[in-house]
């Protein structure tokens, strides 16, 4: 029996997945987790990128010593954020997150350059603050010498296959995130790094979920106490997350929800339209080089902030039930204002865009988690809405996976917005999605329609009609 490692790594945790397929079915055993977060360090929001490799190395170790070593890995994270290396490999300088201020104003930089419009007719990426081209526009502004010394760029992922097998390797639907990339030509635009006076070289070919990194190194095997393949899943976590639903038809709208929903389609060309620009919609690579037409939505982090706030003193599932009993609270707030990005409260936060904005302003915790619910189903519907009017299409339904398919409350109040029927599993949506690319690599299932129909078989997926 074989067994597949998913390794997904998410903005707060990670956990190792181990799977093996039974009659067809996907067995899921989670083996491994551990914390992650964001740190201040020499004055930016940055990643222990040390504490998370060890924590893979560690995670791989519980596999051996379960005797259920994995004959391949995958390892998939959040997209957007890097890491440079120097001659002898080594990170240069701090990993900074994506939530850091730093990429404040430094869209107007680049648009003196290029417009954003021009840019979005390239890349097909909506406009964010965080997303890479401006983390590259702040790192010239306060450490260019850091691009002087750069010999490799990686994403986070691709920087852990290259601790674990030596082997320096780009993965498309990583890349994709970065408004780097030719959305058509599915290549880095070297023409956009050299007028962002990036240097290109730095840069290798972008290779498909399903390419093999390599093995483990020596020294890697003699900690974990085995060898296996380390294959490209789809790295960045929607790529994954969105291989693994179990669509009916090609009506359904697909939300992967978890720290960000992530709600779109599947398409196999990018649409780059200026409605598309407009309403922000952006066209993430995905596996063998489909497109996800999505739109980041803050999702789930709302409510994660919410909690830490609280300091945890209430679980998820008795915040959900506060907000139910404040079901007559009626204020909404843009849960997408760059407000929410990363405040120092979010409750208070919340309060200061209601009292902004007009509203009557939420005095309790289930008056605060009411409207980020009902804030959240709202832009849901809204969403769906402008996706159909760009595409011409008419949705019948949602599919969601990943963690917040086991909010009901949630699901029930973007089923009642939407007027559509909603369809929420499989919750492991992510490393569902990784382990699918390990399992067809290694003969498991024949194809991705194959595979997507074990996911049928193998997990529950309830239905919430409007």
């Amino acid at each position: 029996m074989n067994y597949y490692l998913a390794v997904d790594i998410g903005a707060s945790s990670g956990r190792h997945i181990l799977s093996h397929v039974e009659d067809g079915k996907m067995i899921l055993e989670e083996v491994y987790r551990f914390e992650n977060g964001i740190a201040e360090k020499n004055g930016h929001s940055c990643w222990d990128l040390e504490h998370l490799y060890q924590s893979i190395l560690d995670g791989l170790k519980a596999c051996k010593d379960l005797g259920k070593a994995p004959v391949s890995m995958g390892i998939d994270t959040w997209g957007v954020d890097f890491v440079l290396l120097d001659e002898a490999g080594k990170v240069i300088g701090d990993t900074v997150a994506y939530r850091d201020a730093r990429t404040n104003g430094m869209d107007k930089e680049v648009e003196k350059t290029l417009s954003f419009e021009a840019l979005y007719a390239r890349a097909g990426i909506q406009k964010a603050a965080f997303n890479t081209i401006y983390q590259f526009a702040a790192l010239k502004k306060e450490h260019p010498e850091y691009l002087e010394k750069a010999k490799r760029f990686l994403m986070i992922p691709e920087y852990f296959n290259y601790r674990l097998t030596g082997n320096a390797m780009n993965e498309y639907t990583n890349a994709s995130t970065s408004s780097l990339l030719d959305a058509r030509a599915k290549t880095w635009d070297k023409e956009l790094l050299r007028t962002l006076g990036i240097p290109t070289e730095i840069f290798g070919e972008c290779k498909m979920p399903g390419t093999e990194v390599g093995d483990l190194t020596k020294e890697v095997q003699e900690y974990v106490g085995f060898n296996c393949k380390v294959l490209l899943p789809a790295t960045h976590d929607t790529g994954s997350a969105y291989l693994a639903v179990p669509a009916r038809d090609d009506k359904a709208v697909y939300i992967s929800s978890g720290t960000w929903s992530l709600l779109g389609v599947e398409n196999m060309e990018p649409i780059t339209t200026p409605e598309s620009c407009a309403a922000n919609f952006t066209n993430e690579g995905g596996y063998n080089y489909r497109f996800r037409f999505l739109r980041n939505i803050m999702g789930l982090w709302m409510i994660q902030s919410i909690r830490r706030n609280l300091d945890k003193k209430y679980s998820f599932a008795e915040l959900e039930q506060f907000a139910k009993e404040a079901s007559d609270f009626t204020s909404i707030v843009d849960v997408n204002d760059d407000c929410f990005l990363n405040p120092i409260n979010m409750i208070d936060a919340v309060k200061e865009y209601c009292r902004k904005s007009g509203q009557a302003v939420p005095e309790t915790v289930g008056q605060v988690m009411q409207c980020v619910y009902i804030s959240l189903a709202d832009c849901y519907a809204k969403s769906i809405q402008g996706l159909e009017k760009i595409t011409g299409k008419k949705y019948t339904s949602i599919n969601i996976v990943g963690g917040g398919s086991k909010d009901g409350y949630l699901n029930m109040l973007t089923a009642k917005a939407s007027g559509l029927t909603v369809f929420a599993g499989p919750t492991e949506g992510t490393a569902l999605g990784n382990l699918m690319v390990q399992m067809m690599a290694f003969g498991e299932y024949t194809d991705l329609a194959a595979a997507r129909e074990a996911i049928k078989v193998s997990f529950e997926i309830k239905e919430i009609r409007a």
